[in-house]
């Protein structure tokens, strides 16, 4: 089986880069990535200026593309957002989820083309999502891979937590077809050993044992049941096969070196990113501790309060959750004090991409500063892919 790839909402190559970092036999068959609403389409045309310009690569809205169409592939791969995954009832035609939603863009592929492994990368919040009936969205994502007959794993995963330099939490899924070799193999397990120490995450992000699992079931394939009515307390570790879930709170087992922000901060710094006076003190209000009296629009008044933030932040140990609004005079972005100077200044986007994981200037590819911050905001930690890629890659070769 060759390893073949298919990169959805591909941003700026986050996924090929990992892969391609694990074993650069990796070969990308087709991408897509579509800016809405934007007439550039700088991180499409950043992943062709790393990547080269060819006809595989789709600057469209996925929603029109046909997916009969994309090449035959290996893994399916794509970071796509947490949205409304609920559905409705269209008639004699069955259900339909929300427009724009792009979870069912991946599911139309997987319908179309039906790979043999899917990975996947959604925010933290996937599995609790919506606040109104917890665990719903993430049942609704379970049933439809279970209907297509594929066993799924999840982990939420905190980058800092295996040894890079941010403490971002997302959540990774990891998807086979149950007519593979693989899937035989895990057969041999009991679902608690995927969890703990035989599945794919267990390999790839190493947990201390888990004991207190909690076990579940969707009971049924149809979206609009579980649309209306499903509700279960997923943690950030599990396993569906055939409806039955089991579910677990992992605590990461790490014990190798811990890279900080210090270790990815450039030198020479210009000018332009250090801080004046007056930008000074609006980031101390910003990140300091408030207690503010506001009135709600029916005029109920109540205390909006939070907690302070380090200023500046702490260089000697991992960078924290780099937002879109990265580099912008707001409450969450990064001020450390340079190795030069000493000085106050903001991160530059070179050190926003190997925050990220990216080769160094990756961004700079003719798009502007700002964009390349939001890039950096919107992309995943390409570690982590390669670290799913060294343990998947065995996997696939096993599957001749």
């Amino acid at each position: 089986m060759n390893k073949t790839v298919c990169e959805l909402f591909a941003g700026v190559g986050g996924f090929r880069v990992g892969l391609e970092k694990a074993d650069p036999s990796w070969e990308t068959v087709w991408a897509n990535q579509w800016e809405p609403s934007r007439k550039r389409q700088d991180a499409f045309d950043c992943y062709c200026a790393h990547f080269g310009k060819k006809d595989i690569y789709s600057n469209e809205d996925i929603s029109t593309v046909d997916k009969d169409l994309i090449p035959d592939h290996t893994l399916l791969v794509g970071g796509f957002p947490c949205q409304d995954y609920s559905v409705a009832r269209t008639g004699a035609k069955g259900i339909e989820g929300k427009k724009g939603v792009l979870w069912w863009q991946i599911r139309d592929t997987l319908i179309a083309k039906h790979p043999p492994f899917v990975l996947l990368e959604n925010v933290d919040r996937l599995l609790k999502s919506p606040a109104s009936q917890r665990g719903r969205d993430f049942g609704i994502i379970l049933a439809s891979f279970w209907d297509l007959g594929y066993n799924v794993e999840w982990r939420v995963v905190n980058a800092a937590d295996y040894g890079f330099v941010q403490r971002r939490r997302r959540t990774f899924i990891f998807a086979y077809r149950n007519d593979l070799k693989y899937s035989q193999r895990m057969d041999n397990h009991t679902p608690d050993a995927i969890v703990n120490t035989e599945g794919f995450f267990a390999k790839a992000f190493p947990i201390k044992p888990c004991h207190n699992i909690s076990k579940g079931t969707l009971e049924t394939q149809n979206l609009l049941e579980i649309s209306h009515n499903f509700k279960f307390p997923f943690e950030t570790a599990g396993y569906m096969s055939n409806g039955q879930i089991v579910t677990a709170k992992a605590e990461p087992d790490y014990h190798g070196h811990q890279k900080t922000l210090q270790d990815i901060m450039d030198h020479n710094v210009d000018e332009k990113y250090y801080l004046d006076e007056a930008t000074l003190e609006k980031f101390k209000y910003l990140k300091g501790a408030k207690r503010i009296e506001r009135t709600s629009k029916n005029g109920h008044k109540y205390t909006f309060s939070e907690g302070p933030i380090a200023f500046p932040d702490f260089i000697d140990r991992p960078a924290r959750t780099m937002l879109t609004s990265e580099g912008t005079t707001n409450r969450s972005t990064h001020v450390v004090q340079d190795l030069d100077t000493g000085r106050l200044r903001l991160l530059t986007p070179n050190e926003t991409n190997k925050i990220q994981g990216f080769p160094e200037h990756w961004t700079a590819t003719g798009m502007s500063e700002r964009f390349q911050y939001f890039c950096m905001g919107n992309a995943l930690v390409t570690d982590c892919i390669t670290r799913m890629g060294e343990v998947l890659g065995p996997i696939i070769d096993s599957e001749d």
